[in-house]
């Protein structure tokens, strides 16, 4: 019986649940498709890299003597959705039935169940397995639970999967190491140098179809040289175990001008996207900790983002959908201003951070949290224009990794699903962790007046006009007892300096 196996561009595993029992006479449909690259204005970066991955991608299992149908977007005859070209699909090969594993997002699974009723043989949606905790088994961890907390997950993960255990405790008599994570960079140390991957034919055909028809998206193609293949993906995870990892634990919140990657591994769209499994790289930097190459805080943080965080955010997001993605407790309504588009600000550390992602679609996790994300915070922007915001400018943004974290961790928009506390901070943490403040206009020690850093004016403003949300939060009692005890002219002062800046935000919408 032959059976059409439909692979989407985030499913670029050889060991995909629905190509596991491929057969002689089976063919693999693979499409790019204007659809989703356009439901939102996807980074030209982005769709460049996942073009060229699934182009390689098919080429790769060719090899293998597997019958590809592969449509690329400028075919005359592409219609530019899944659900048509799948249609022409079956048209053309007249499968026993249709195979699919299941999607990242939502709105593709309804997609899905949609085909079982449109089409003219059977489809068959195959659970993701390239996930380690599946829906049930997090559904049967979150039971019962008003609040789910990441660390209490992650120990079970852990457990389940015996990384860095020895027996039943954690290697070195602890779960988390994080407090031996979070150094400022000395201005000695220095970054190792990335591996530069070479644009080949295939991927540059990509990049000038995406040139020409997404250059009005945000971002840059110049100076391409991300990975885009199996081999080139696992030769930067060898990369980043020898020559990153070692240092990533005690610098991974640290931040510096001009040096976007630091010690991060750079791997996180390899892995969502399927050209890595979370598994063999867990695995791998385990095993460079039993063998002396790197120590416990820096694997331990790193495999904790895989199977903690990662696999974490992908349960709730399975868990709270639909409806997870209006959630607003903060009732925040301002809109997004052109400078997130266009860079030009003042704030030295985000025209930093919008740099970096105009010209790579990627920052690493505290310029997205505690820079972006906390000024979105302490500005009250609307969550679903934040919400494109990040799924837009980040190449390993997917719906379910991107919206929890922007509802949850970021907004706090959820009310507290996971986060114990809005992650708002004043200029301290920035000007601790990252040498972005001085070379900024703003000073990070003024607190009012000529000068002053709007992150400290903002602060105390989303404090004081969300006390009757936040007060009886445990984790914010000294926060509003400071804010009790605080001048009372000090506090309008500051509170009138940060509606003049919030009043002089330009959002136009235009971008």
């Amino acid at each position: 019986m032959a059976v059409l196996r439909f692979v989407l561009g985030d499913q670029l595993s050889r060991d995909l649940s629905s190509l596991k029992d491929i057969e002689d006479g089976d063919v693999v449909l693979m499409c790019e498709v204007a659809d989703e690259a356009n439901y939102v204005r996807h980074h030209q970066r982005k769709i460049a890299f996942l073009f060229s991955a699934m182009r390689h991608f098919a080429d790769d299992i060719r090899e293998r003597d597997v019958t590809v149908d592969y449509v690329t977007l400028d075919d005359a005859e592409n219609t530019g959705s899944f659900t048509e070209e799948l249609k022409r699909a079956v048209k053309r090969h007249q499968p026993d039935s249709v195979v699919v594993t299941e999607p990242g997002e939502w709105r593709v699974l309804e997609m899905m169940r949609d085909w079982r009723e449109t089409l003219d043989c059977p489809v068959e949606i195959r659970n993701d397995d390239r996930f380690i905790c599946d829906h049930e088994t997090f559904d049967k961890w979150a039971e019962g639970n008003k609040e789910l907390r990441q660390e209490y997950f992650y120990r079970e993960m852990r457990k389940y999967t015996s990384y860095l255990m020895d027996g039943n405790k954690p290697a070195e008599g602890k779960w988390n190491f994080d407090h031996d994570n979070r150094e400022p960079l000395k201005k000695r140390i220095t970054a190792p140098e990335r591996p530069n991957y070479t644009v080949d034919e295939t991927t540059e055909a990509v990049l000038d179809l995406v040139g020409k028809r997404f250059g009005n998206h945000f971002g840059s193609l110049e100076n391409f040289d991300y990975p885009v293949t199996r081999r080139q993906a696992l030769h930067y995870l060898r990369w980043f175990l020898d020559e990153a990892l070692p240092d990533f634990g005690t610098y991974q919140d640290a931040m510096r001008e001009g040096a976007p990657l630091l010690f991060h591994s750079h791997l996180s769209a390899l892995i969502n996207c399927g050209l890595l499994d979370p598994r063999e790289v867990c695995e791998r930097a385990e095993d460079a900790y039993r063998e002396g190459k790197a120590p416990i805080n820096a694997v331990e943080g790193f495999i904790r983002q895989i199977i903690g965080w990662r696999e974490f955010i992908r349960g709730v997001y399975w868990r709270e959908m639909p409806d997870y993605a209006s959630s607003n407790k903060l009732n925040a309504q301002r809109k997004l201003p052109d400078f997130f588009w266009t860079g030009e600000t003042d704030l030295n550390c985000l025209k930093q951070s919008f740099k970096e992602v105009r010209e790579s679609a990627y920052n690493h996790h505290i310029q997205r949290l505690m820079v972006i994300g906390n000024f979105c915070l302490l500005c009250g922007f609307d969550p679903r224009e934040v919400q494109e915001w990040y799924l837009v400018v980040y190449h390993d943004a997917y719906e379910w990794v991107e919206m929890p974290n922007v509802v949850g961790m970021i907004l706090y928009a959820d009310g507290g699903l996971f986060a114990s506390k809005p992650y708002a901070a004043s200029s301290n943490y920035i000007d601790k962790m990252s040498d972005y403040c001085g070379n900024c206009t703003y000073s990070p020690n003024t607190k009012v007046g000529e000068g002053a850093c709007p992150f400290n004016v903002l602060y105390w403003d989303f404090i004081a006009r969300n006390k009757d949300r936040l007060k009886g939060n445990p984790r914010l009692n000294r926060t509003y007892a400071t804010l009790d005890r605080m001048n009372e002219e000090k506090l309008k002062q500051s509170r009138k300096e940060a509606q003049e800046f919030l009043d002089g935000l330009v959002a136009t919408g235009d971008y």
